[in-house]
């Protein structure tokens, strides 16, 4: 798992055209992992100005509530400096862990990170595979 971006990692990617900045995270988020992710979502929002922050959990296999306050931490500080934060996920288990703790309006889901750039949230009717995909 990277979930720590440094500038030389094509996981941690600053788009100059847009001033959107990524972090990707793959395997398990979970109390182990979390002050990695932690220190990634911090090391984007350096700087000062706008930000727009995709989080990009499409590969994570499982996440527990431990990425929460970071995540929200990283909401604020966007919304703060006039920007956004989105997350991309297709697994129902984050979806299941956003609702529990009630921040799937903070949180909608996005299915790729292109969407999320743009804007365009995944349909909510659509629904999630057994592999944890969307269906059609």
């Amino acid at each position: 798992m990277s979930p720590h971006p440094d500038r030389h990692d094509p996981h941690a990617l600053h788009d100059p055209h847009d001033e959107c900045r990524t972090v990707r995270a793959d395997g398990e988020l979970d109390l182990t992992t979390a002050p990695d992710f932690t220190r990634g979502l911090e090391d984007v929002r350096h700087g000062s100005g706008r930000l727009f922050l995709v989080v990009d959990l499409s590969r994570v296999t499982f996440m527990d509530g431990s990425v929460l306050d970071p995540l929200c931490a990283a909401w604020d500080d966007c919304h703060e400096r006039l920007g956004w934060a989105r997350v991309v996920y297709t697994r129902p288990g984050i979806g299941l862990v956003f609702r529990a703790a009630a921040v799937q309006e903070r949180f909608p889901r996005y299915a790729t990170a292109q969407d999320a750039r743009r804007g365009v949230a995944a349909d909510p009717r659509k629904q999630y595979s057994v592999a944890g995909d969307l269906s059609a």
